[in-house]
């Protein structure tokens, strides 16, 4: 019987991933290099709804924390030219604003960003997965 409540045969085929099962969201890659391995979600990040820029930097992934923060702070010299508000103000707008929209494509931004650094997929179910998804090309 199995106790994957998520019943994606998880407990099969896993490479060595110690039987451990995944919701269906989650892909697992590793660099062939360091045998480094990352579980992480594919789709929408609520850590980075509500914690911002902050899951990146917790990841290590300081190349899309520089990248996000550097949108960031674009918009908000964009909206300070076209508004007329002081740059601190509009900071403040769209640092409100923008996690809703890192939010939908951070976690797209980080499995690229580990493709570009070597990771591939461990599984077939992952494979599928970062495929379906457009993560991975």
């Amino acid at each position: 019987m199995s106790m994957n409540p998520f019943d994606n045969d998880n407990n099969n085929g896993n490479n060595g991933m110690n039987n451990m099962f995944l919701p269906p969201n989650y892909a697992v890659v590793q660099n062939k290099e360091t045998q480094e391995v990352k579980v992480q979600k594919v789709g929408f990040s609520f850590t980075t709804l509500v914690f911002g820029i902050w899951p990146s930097v917790f990841r290590g992934d300081f190349y899309n924390t520089l990248c996000m923060i550097g949108v960031d702070f674009i918009l908000a010299m964009v909206l300070t030219f076209l508004t007329g508000l002081n740059i601190a103000a509009s900071a403040y707008e769209v640092f409100l604003i923008m996690p809703l929209a890192w939010s939908f494509v951070y976690n797209m931004m980080f499995f690229r960003h580990l493709q570009n650094k070597g990771f591939v997929p461990i599984d077939k179910r992952s494979a599928e997965l970062l495929k379906r998804s457009h993560y991975f090309k």
